[in-house]
């Protein structure tokens, strides 16, 4: 007992720190923070998918307009043989189409160097 009360006279924290309530205090913080269901670490990791989900719903809420546009401009028959045509190629009986593919014409823009000028 005198060795303790030695060390707690040279270093008074040690009387706050070994005080039964600062101990259980510690121990259910630490407890709670790191070691149950219900942590900290457990919660940041939920919100973040929270927000991973959100933002899903987001872009699903904005895909959904988009088709539902799509859906209204379908209703018009112009609209329906536009779309086959330049979609799917479809044509009319007394009409010929003609794909024409370009590939790897592009334009380049060449400048000159000003070392062989």
């Amino acid at each position: 007992m005198g060795y303790f009360k030695n060390l707690t006279d040279a270093y008074p924290i040690l009387k706050i720190l070994g005080n039964r309530y600062v101990i259980v205090l510690v121990f259910f913080t630490v407890w709670m923070l790191f070691l149950d269901n219900t942590s900290y670490l457990e919660h940041r990791i939920l919100n973040k998918q929270l927000n991973e989900l959100e933002d899903n719903k987001k872009y699903y809420e904005g895909e959904i307009k988009k088709d539902s546009s799509e859906i209204e401009n379908f209703k018009n028959k112009d609209y329906q043989e536009k779309y086959a045509r330049e979609k799917y190629y479809m044509k009319r009986d007394s009409e010929d189409i003609y794909i024409i593919d370009f590939d790897g014409d592009t334009i380049k823009d060449e400048k000159p160097d000003s070392k062989s000028l």
